[in-house]
């Protein structure tokens, strides 16, 4: 008998292989948030802070087809699937060695956004098909340790490799990491049904703890069905809100602490990190405080949506973060906001493994990754055309006011297993379109916008963004689609 059937504790091997590739998937993107803000770089790669916001713009765009990588990963299995994105990963980050534009770097950017989708829509998947309920949220909070610990290490490999080497050795140090990992999930990864080291009574419990509602049937996910249900929107509109927190620690701020804060490389190399420890700690916190209200007799889905609300409130700490003198303070309150974000985010992403079908957790992970990515696409979007006029400030309010109104989102929104679940309907895609839209041109007529344009004169007359037209264009997109699932659902109920 083998190690792990003795133990029978693969499942728990199997998930810090996951938690090892969300390392190394988040050490990749984080690299350039931190070379960027090196006078090196800056000298080799000359932009500015607007150009900046769309190289980081393109990222977002890019990954925001996690709905086209889930639905991959759910057709052709996680083990192919898997290896030829982190592949791409991989071979994409030793070509920004490379780069000498910021406009090749955004080309860059956007084949890195589309590769590094699969990372939550995996892991979930993972937790999905190895872990009973009970679990699912220690294993989500345990993968997702790999996020906040991959940008942690950014900060001191960039440092090493440019006092060793340049900045480019950076991205060849994280290219070949993301290589070896490839390897190893090729040699360790099976499915459930097919790993020959898990043992009867392990794949017992597995198979014994999951939900009859979340079992597989088979059928091809309907994204359209998908699309018109609430439990879907009710995940998915607080990861709109609730990420651009992250992505704006990981994005701007090293740009922030040594620009605003006066703070040099070496000190950079240990700031970064403080939040990034904060945010592993908020991963194991999330579920413990989910178990620990569990054990009260309160219901799992109640239980994270609890859990999420506290991470809400603690959240709150971001709106000071520029009104403090001390840059220790603030280093400390960015860090108070990244645990919170964890302890929250996990407990949100989880919820996708409690509510779907196996068959479908996948693709509707994928469409929630969407949302959350096109949250920070216009947050990102938002501080580079902003940022010279407004500050940083403003945009650390509006995060700690986001995840309060993703909280009321969350109770609102999501029914438990076993409620009436309503009726498939497109009017929360429609009215999120509306708002997309409307409010971008409301924000164009206004004396914030950097060039405004009269309330009723086409965004087309007007020296308006093509990225800002973009958004625009995606809300009109998403209020149609919404139309036709509401179409759809009123022939079904008519039929």
């Amino acid at each position: 008998m083998g190690f792990w059937q003795r133990t029978r504790a693969l499942r728990w091997w199997i998930i810090a292989i996951v938690m090892l590739g969300t390392i190394i998937n988040y050490l990749v993107r984080q690299t350039l948030g931190v070379v960027v803000a090196t006078p090196a770089f800056q000298a080799d790669v000359p932009m500015t802070k607007e150009q900046y916001s769309w190289v980081t713009g393109v990222f977002q765009a890019f990954i925001m087809l996690q709905p086209v990588v889930g639905y991959i990963l759910d057709r052709v299995g996680l083990r192919t699937g898997m290896a030829v994105f982190a592949t791409g990963w991989a071979l994409l980050t030793f070509a920004h060695g490379w780069v000498t534009s910021w406009q090749g770097l955004a080309a860059l950017r956007g084949a890195l956004g589309f590769a590094e989708g699969t990372s939550h829509t995996a892991g979930l998947k993972v937790v999905s098909e190895w872990f009973p309920a009970r679990e699912r949220g220690l294993a989500g909070g345990i993968y997702n340790l790999g996020a906040s610990a991959g940008i942690a290490l950014a900060g001191p490999i960039v440092a090493i490799a440019i006092v060793w080497w340049d900045w480019r050795a950076a991205f060849y140090v994280a290219g070949g990491l993301a290589l070896l990992w490839v390897m190893l999930w090729l040699l360790y990864y099976r499915s459930p049904e097919d790993h020959p080291a898990l043992s009867p009574e392990e794949r017992a419990l597995i198979a014994t703890g999951q939900e009859s509602h979340v079992l597989a049937t088979g059928a091809k996910p309907a994204v359209l069905s998908l699309l018109g249900r609430r439990n879907f929107w009710g995940i998915a509109l607080p990861r709109f809100l609730a990420d651009p927190t992250w992505a704006t620690l990981t994005f701007w701020l090293p740009l922030y602490l040594s620009e605003v804060r006066g703070f040099n490389l070496g000190e950079l190399a240990i700031a970064v990190v403080l939040p990034f420890v904060a945010a592993d700690i908020g991963c194991l916190a999330g579920p413990a405080l989910v178990l620990w209200l569990e054990r009260r007799g309160i219901a799992l889905i109640d239980a994270r949506r609890w859990t999420f609300t506290v991470g809400a409130v603690l959240m709150t700490s971001m709106i000071f973060v520029g009104g403090v003198t001390s840059p220790y303070t603030a280093v400390a309150l960015l860090s108070i906001g990244a645990f919170a974000h964890q302890t929250l985010s996990v407990t949100c992403i989880t919820m996708a493994s409690d509510l779907f079908p196996r068959n479908e957790v996948g693709t509707v992970a994928g469409m929630a990754g969407t949302m959350a990515n096109l949250g920070v696409l216009i947050f990102t979007l938002l501080i580079g055309a902003l940022v010279v006029r407004i500050g940083y400030d403003p945009f650390f309010i509006a995060l700690g006011v986001f995840d309060l109104i993703a909280a009321a989102l969350l109770w609102t929104l999501v029914r438990k297993p076993g409620e009436a679940p309503g009726g498939e309907s497109g009017w929360i895609p429609i009215l999120l379109g509306a708002i997309l839209a409307g409010g971008l041109t409301l924000f164009y007529a206004t004396s914030a916008a950097p060039e405004p344009c009269a309330l009723f004169t086409a965004l087309s007359a007007c020296d308006v963004p093509i990225a800002m037209r973009g958004i625009w264009g995606f809300g009109l997109a998403l209020a149609l689609l919404g139309i036709l699932i509401e179409i759809r659902a009123r022939r079904s109920r008519a039929a």
